[in-house]
Formats: structure tokens, C-alpha cells, sequence
């Protein structure tokens, strides 16, 4: 989709983009639990080299209700304790103005606008407004959909404001099929930005592309290789006891290692070609759900020219017996066997209503 081309001002001396041209890496834990949780990780990550900027979830911005929502204003407290006791940059995510002027309240160096504030232009104006007379660093992430209308107008909004320490994230979009991946990475999307607007940086957040630690190595290589200025990194003491999205954390020592591997792009066995080879059987996945629509599709004509010579009470007790001898048939298949019998149960049976159903509409047709 095509964007206008309105000039983004962007400060020349950016938070985003090293002049040396290393990586800015930003890590800390998806969400802040506690003041002890948040102290130890972030004590832990200082000690990574190159990692200046720490984040933390203060407030979820959860699909269902009853989702952990965050701890809210008193991990502020805890994100200004952290960078008193370690002398590390703070960042958190806001999605309205009312967070954004809490953060300031307590400190906050870096404002990351949510991906759910970004294609809401009302929001936008609102979280603009705020940080209006401030010098403020903010990082917008894409929005959820792809669209890049919505990214640049957030950006321009923030420029209305006088906001020029800008730089974008990309996190991955939701999408139709993201198989591997948690969301999608759109790396067109981040090209066509990054061909537009060579002055602003953009940064990529594998962990939540991936969703998962395996992925974690081969997105970071892929984003560093199409030219991104830095990663964001989720990272938690104990990301098994995390109380939001442990499987894309790491401790501390484990991304360690990993950005020691991307920085001096060592080949992980098994990693390098693992998205290219999973992203192959995702487009294998789709040319068999497409061949299942078709072969639905000319199974419903073929149901539809039965019912065209049905036999009334007869021909029902026929098909009825017929069907459970085909279940039972596909149940006894040797090549079946490691399939779920209940799955093939619920399959056979949505089929039978389905035809049941094609057959009914053209019987009352032809009543009619």
C-alpha cells in the first residue's frame, strides 16, 4: 500500500542510531512484577556489553479482560529505582496520555508508543499533545494491522508536537497466516519505510516476532542483515516464573550469548536456515488448506446432485448406515493410526451434517 511522502523530521543527533554504527540494543522483561525482579534482571543486563537501555511492561494492553494487565504506576517507581541503582537508560511502553505523563512523572527516559496507539489517530493526538515542550525520545511501534499510513501519521503527529527523537519498531503484525511466527514480521513493510525515510532509525523486536526462544537468533540475523539500527530484547531473571510470555524470554546469560552470536555473526547450527525452511512448510500448509476448500467445494455439488434423486425416509436410513460404515472404515485405516480418533470423529460428522444440510435446501426447493 502506497504512503504520501511527507518529510518526518527527525533529530540529527538521535537515542535510536549509533554513529559508529553498532546496534542499540534495549532489553529488560516483558512485564515488571517486582521490585526484586526488576533490580536483579536489569543489574544482570548491565552487565552485557553494548545493552544501554532498559524496558519494562508497566501496562498490558490485553485482548481478553482477564489477562494480567500489568502493576501500573508503582513499577514506575521500580523503573526509576533501577536506573538509580545501575546508571541504565529506561524505557516502557505507553498507549494513551495518561501514561505517558506518568511516565515523565517518574522518570522515564524513552517513550515507546503502543502497536494498539498507533492506529488510533485520536490516541495519537492525545499522547502527542502531552509530550508537546518536551525533548522526549519516543519509539513508535508499527501498528497491529499493516498498514503504513497509520505508522507514518502517528510520526507526523508526534513531529506536529515538536517530537524529532523519533524511531520506529518493528514488533511483526497480525496476519492471516503467521506460522512460525507469534506476528508476522512484514519485512516489506520495514523496507518500504526504511527506502522512504532513510533518516529514521528502526529498530526490530524479535521476541515478540518469534514467540519463541528458537527463533529468537535467526529474526535478529535476518532484521541485522536488512539494515536495522537496534534490537529489543525480552529478558527475565526467571522467565519460567514470568508472569507474561515466558517462552520468548531470556535470562540475562542466555542473550548474552545471543547477541555476542549476532554480533559477530556466528553460525548456529541448525538456526540459519530454520525461518526459510519453516516459512517453505507454512506455504506447503496453505496449498493443502486451498485444495481442501476445492475438494469441499466439489463435494458439496456432488451432494447437491444426489439430493437431487433422494428417496425420502429410505434414502436417509441408507445414507445414515452408509456413514457409520465410513467412519468406522477410516477409524480401522493402518495410515490413520496416529491420528486423533476424534478428530477423525468431529471431521466425519461435520461432513454428514453438511451434507445433510446441502441436501435439505435443494429438497425444499423442489417441494416448493
Amino acid at each position: 500500500m502506497k504512503a504520501s511522502r511527507t518529510p518526518i523530521n527527525v533529530a540529527q543527533k538521535s537515542s535510536f542510531r549509533h554513529a559508529d554504527g553498532k546496534l542499540v540494543l534495549i532489553a529488560g522483561p516483558c512485564s515488571a512484577e517486582s521490585e526484586e525482579q526488576m533490580l536483579t534482571t536489569a543489574q544482570q543486563l548491565k552487565a552485557i556489553n553494548g545493552i544501554t537501555v532498559f524496558r519494562a511492561g508497566i501496562w498490558k494492553s490485553r485482548t481478553r479482560p482477564n489477562s494480567f494487565k500489568g502493576v501500573g504506576t508503582v513499577g514506575l517507581q521500580w523503573l526509576d529505582m533501577v536506573k538509580k541503582e545501575t546508571g541504565l537508560r529506561t524505557s516502557c511502553e505507553v498507549a494513551n496520555a495518561q501514561h505517558a505523563e506518568e511516565a515523565m512523572k517518574y522518570g522515564a527516559d524513552i517513550l515507546s508508543i503502543s502497536g494498539r496507539a498507533t492506529v488510533n489517530p485520536f490516541a495519537m493526538e492525545e499522547i502527542a499533545a502531552a509530550l508537546k515542550g518536551t525533548d522526549m525520545p519516543v519509539l513508535v511501534n508499527n501498528p497491529v494491522y499493516p498498514d503504513l499510513r497509520l505508522w507514518l501519521g502517528a510520526l507526523e503527529r508526534l513531529n506536529h508536537a515538536d517530537i524529532t527523537d523519533l524511531g520506529v519498531i518493528n514488533r511483526g503484525f497480525t496476519a492471516d497466516e503467521q506460522y512460525p511466527y507469534r506476528s508476522h514480521p512484514r519485512w516489506d513493510h520495514m523496507l518500504q519505510l526504511q527506502e522512504m525515510h532513510p533518516e529514521l532509525p528502526i529498530l526490530c523486536d524479535p521476541s515478540h516476532i518469534a514467540g519463541r526462544r528458537s527463533l529468537l537468533y535467526p529474526v535478529s540475523q535476518k532484521a541485522v542483515d536488512l539494515g536495522a539500527d537496534g534490537l529489543l530484547f525480552e529478558s527475565h531473571m526467571n522467565p519460567a516464573a514470568a508472569l507474561s510470555s515466558p517462552q520468548q524470554q531470556l535470562m540475562p546469560q542466555e542473550l548474552d550469548l545471543l547477541i555476542n552470536a549476532i554480533q559477530t555473526k556466528v553460525k548456529l547450527d541448525g538456526t540459519n536456515k530454520l525461518v526459510e525452511q519453516l516459512d517453505d512448510l507454512s506455504q506447503q500448509m496453505d496449498s493443502v488448506d486451498k485444495a481442501l476448500v476445492d475438494l469441499l467445494l466439489r463435494r458439496r455439488e456432488v451432494s447437491q446432485k444426489i439430493s437431487l434423486h433422494q428417496m425420502g425416509d429410505v434414502q436417509e436410513s441408507l445414507q445414515g448406515n452408509r456413514w457409520q460404515q465410513e467412519l468406522d472404515t477410516w477409524l480401522q485405516r493402518e495410515d490413520y493410526t496416529d491420528m486423533d480418533s476424534s478428530f477423525v470423529k468431529t471431521l466425519m460428522e461435520a461432513l454428514q451434517q453438511h451434507r445433510q444440510s446441502a441436501q435439505g435446501i435443494i429438497g425444499s426447493s423442489a417441494v416448493a
